[in-house]
């Protein structure tokens, strides 16, 4: 671990990380490492997470190859200086900033989408010229496997790495000396790696999780939000971190919602997701279990609630009449449960999710102005979806990151490039004429003629 980090370093300090031609042969490398291995990295996925391979497509390697185009075609302009005016004091002269690499970044991805979650942060590190040591998650060893050896295979060996390992060799990889660490995962980790990071003064980025919710009122088309919801919910188990969490809606919309949120679970994964080839399983049995206390006991459940321990199977879940103090609302489900809840209105809707932490994801299903901007002026979240969960997430355009316990930075397209990279100020003043005369030392003279064009003070008369 030692000599591997510090190979990075010696790396980084040739210089060799700068050109913006190895930069883009290493984007070039990586897109193709995908699309040459796409059914292999497909099947790892799947042996880890059970995730179904057009998932796998869609939702990690789909999204890289975006995020590696995208950055790739925007590279020169985002690297070049760019001019500032300089205040008149300072004249005859010209600043610019300009946009350089940090050094040597760790990256520590998790195992929901470990493509995606391990790769597009690489891909805006590597744009902004940085090497970078990779830290997979064990919880997916296929995967984990399988990318250490492709990137040793297509990455130049001298800028990348890739680190395997548990709780104790994480531990040991936060004490090396990085420029920058990049942690998706949940937020006691987070903690624990923004806490190692301050010892070294290490920049962070936390992309966490959180209760993110999801409002529906009685404006909204009731069938779309319904599909909507229930995809973004179940997608990958609803093993995903900006994964609707819960529901509020007015308490005449509970049950119809409830019940169109069922029949899209039908219609996506049949009346037995248990053998639908598009629904995925937990990923372990810990996971299992942890999922399995959260479902109630008392009939609650409105579809749903089937489990299989052997099988990390549990089935696509819709709760309704949940109280904000059931276990379920304690903690981020990450997983197939769906509560609903009621409130009175939308007011009450953004009262309930003030109260609580400040979520990755916020989602709202209206037709109404007034209550778009509610939401959008009066709460705080990572990002805000009107009629659309996961929507962010996809694009390239849009930063992506957490505020509060959902997270510190963000990444995506140019926030991503700007994320691993330092913008560096620069000025530069000619040494004829020298108009900074006038602030040296001694300052007599200046305060002289302050005294003398202070202007006069106003004659006040007693009554």
């Amino acid at each position: 671990m030692n000599d591997t980090v510090a190979r990075l370093h010696r790396t980084f300090n040739t210089g060799v990380t700068l050109p913006l031609a190895w930069r883009r042969k290493q984007l070039d490398s990586m897109e193709r490492m995908l699309n040459e291995n796409r059914k292999a990295l497909e099947q790892a996925v799947y042996r880890d997470l059970g995730k179904p391979a057009p998932e796998t497509a869609l939702m990690e390697i789909k999204l890289v190859t975006n995020e590696i185009r995208f950055v790739g075609e925007r590279l020169q302009r985002w690297t070049r200086r760019h001019p500032v005016m300089m205040p008149l004091l300072m004249q005859p002269s010209r600043g610019w900033t300009v946009a350089e690499p940090k050094g040597v970044v760790l990256v520590i991805s998790p195992w929901n989408y470990p493509l995606m979650l391990s790769l597009e942060p690489m891909v805006d590190a590597i744009a902004a010229g940085n090497c970078v040591c990779l830290k997979p998650s064990e919880l997916s060893p296929n995967t984990s496997g399988l990318l250490e050896r492709l990137i040793g295979e297509y990455l130049d060996p001298r800028g990348f790495a890739v680190l395997q390992g548990a709780v104790p060799e994480t531990t040991k990889l936060l004490r090396q000396p990085f420029d920058h660490i990049f942690y998706t995962g949940n937020g006691k980790v987070g903690s624990i790696v923004m806490e190692a990071a301050a010892k070294q003064l290490t920049p962070v980025t936390l992309e966490l999780g959180g209760k993110s919710p999801v409002f529906v009122d009685a404006s909204a088309n009731l069938d779309v939000a319904a599909g909507r919801i229930a995809w973004g919910r179940f997608t990958n188990a609803g093993q995903t971190c900006v994964a609707p969490d819960y529901v509020l809606t007015t308490p005449e919309l509970v049950e119809p919602l409830a019940r169109k949120i069922a029949a899209f679970t039908r219609k996506f994964f049949g009346d037995n997701p248990a053998k639908s080839a598009s629904y995925a399983r937990i990923i372990n049995t810990k996971q299992f279990d942890r999922l399995a206390r959260l479902l109630p006991a008392d009939g609650e459940t409105f579809s749903g609630g089937e489990t299989d321990r052997e099988h990390l199977y549990i089935a696509p879940t819709v709760l309704i009449n949940v109280r904000p103090d059931d276990p379920v609302m304690q903690e981020e489900i990450f997983g197939p449960i769906l509560p609903i809840l009621a409130v009175r209105n939308a007011a009450e809707a953004v009262a309930f999710i003030n109260e609580r932490e400040k979520p990755l994801a916020l989602y709202v299903f209206t037709r109404s102005k007034t209550t778009r901007l509610l939401f959008e002026r009066h709460t705080s979240s990572g990002a805000l979806g009107f009629n659309l969960p996961l929507g962010h997430l996809l694009s390239s355009r849009l930063p992506f990151g957490g505020i509060g316990a959902s997270g510190i930075g963000s990444y995506h397209g140019k926030a991503g490039f700007l994320e691993f990279s330092h913008v560096k100020t620069v000025t530069s003043k000619p040494t004829f004429p020298d108009t900074l005369r006038i602030a040296y030392p001694p300052y007599k003279r200046i305060v002289a003629n302050k005294k003398r064009s202070r202007p006069s003070e106003p004659v006040i008369h007693d009554k």
